[in-house]
């Protein structure tokens, strides 16, 4: 569906191929936030966005876009396979020794 309304979580796509997720509005200021597949965060004027030609679509299956990994981060891991620690956001924090 074209130009569906930007709810936050949602993922479009413009007709070049650039995917984008919609993560934040603030109708006070009349824009809704933005972050493609590769982090960046950019920012559109809500009274364009019906304007826009873009299509909602799947979030990526890929899930390592934003974070900025080098294939070299998870060289070994098979398939979908989740770095360790991944499920268990305790396991990134310094620990006391």
């Amino acid at each position: 569906m074209a130009n569906a309304y930007p709810v936050i979580g949602k993922w479009f796509r413009r007709p070049n191929g650039v995917s984008f997720e919609v993560v934040a509005s603030d109708e006070e200021e009349g824009t809704i936030e933005i972050q493609y597949f590769d982090g960046t965060i950019d920012e559109i004027e809500i009274d364009a966005w019906p304007g826009m030609l873009h299509v909602e679509v799947n979030a990526p299956e890929d899930w390592s876009g934003s974070l900025d990994m080098d294939p070299d981060d998870y060289v070994g891991r098979s398939g979908n396979e989740m770095p360790p620690g991944f499920h268990d956001p305790f396991e990134f924090i310094d620990k006391p020794k």
